[in-house]
């Protein structure tokens, strides 16, 4: 059996096959577009999903050798996500559906990440704590089974991704931002300032990171002399301390031995060291560098899970630019 996944969510455009549980293929476009703007521009990026998925797509064909009509499902990325990213991707996706008479199905971005550590650890067993974070999000699921998940905590404002990406403007470095301060945050001492962490009460599981962000914005505007690789170093480390220590909490709270790390901010390699030192009596799964930031290997191998268990979307189906995992 082979599934098609599109996605499109925000501003990478990506196409991939899963066939008998595997990623057979995927491909991912950076639109390096949006860098002189230094976000995201959402007309743009609807463009750019409309002009590559096609191409991307023959590309997918051409290199397994095999025709579209060998595809048995098409999985595309239904939310959450910017409104013309995933009118553009579901367009797209219902248009191959309707030509061909192959089923579609809407897949949840955010649940997607979750499943993706499975294809770095098949053997990952139910129930797991899943920390989930991201530019958009930062929460804590309990993950019982496949469609099934309880939330734990999330962030009263802003996302761990967004802190990053709103504290690298503030500091004047590049986009995104996440990888720029952890690049940054390498040269530096991280115990030089002390960042407030917000809701820390043991046991609590909901976040908060606009206090640090603002924070760090009036801490840069009267301390304009000192090192940027330690102002980096301290406002990291205090994003990492607080999702490692409610992480931590999770664990204890739901008695799970198991744990899963999902979304962008999953490819911090500082966040990945400390969760190992921390979380050594627990199973930590992350999933690979390339999978961490949206791809479409993901929309593929949940809507393998999905088809496989013969669930399927009608054609009608709408975005939800702000979907949550629990919304079908």
């Amino acid at each position: 059996m082979r599934v098609l996944g599109i996605e499109s969510s925000c501003d990478e455009t990506a196409i991939a096959l899963c066939e008998n549980n595997e990623i057979v293929f995927s491909k991912v476009s950076n639109q390096i577009i949006h860098e002189k703007y230094g976000g995201v521009v959402p007309e743009l990026a609807s463009r750019e999903h409309e002009k590559l998925l096609p191409t991307m797509l023959r590309d997918c064909l051409y290199q397994l050798n095999i025709t579209f009509n060998e595809i048995d499902c098409i999985a595309v990325t239904q939310g959450p996500g910017l409104a013309g990213s995933l009118i553009a991707g579901v367009s797209f996706a219902k248009g191959l559906s309707l030509g061909s008479g192959i089923p579609i199905i809407g897949i949840n971005h955010l649940e997607a990440h979750i499943y993706v550590n499975i294809l770095s650890d098949p053997n990952l067993d139910f129930p797991f704590v899943c920390l989930l974070v991201s530019g958009g999000h930062t929460q804590l699921w309990l993950v019982k089974e496949l469609g099934k998940y309880t939330l734990l905590g999330q962030t009263r404002d802003d996302a761990a991704g967004e802190a990053f990406d709103k504290g690298a403007r503030i500091l004047g470095l590049g986009y995104p931002g996440g990888p720029e301060i952890e690049k940054t945050a390498k040269k530096g001492n991280s115990n030089l300032i002390n960042f407030p962490r917000a809701l820390m009460a043991k046991g609590n599981l909901e976040f908060s990171f606009s206090g640090l962000k603002t924070s760090l914005l009036y801490y840069c505007k009267e301390n304009k002399k000192t090192n940027i690789n330690d102002i980096a170093a301290s406002y990291q480390k205090a994003i990492i301390e607080t999702l490692v220590s409610k992480l931590k909490w999770a664990l204890e709270f739901t008695d799970c031995d198991s744990c899963v790390i999902a979304g962008g901010v999953a490819a911090n390699l500082e966040l990945r060291k400390k969760i190992s030192i921390l979380l050594k009596d627990r199973k930590a799964i992350f999933p690979s560098l390339d999978l961490c930031t949206d791809n479409a290997a993901m929309i593929a191998f949940l809507g393998y899970q999905y088809f496989k268990n013969n669930k399927s979307s009608l054609i009608n189906f709408s975005v939800f630019p702000n979907m949550e995992i629990n919304q079908k």
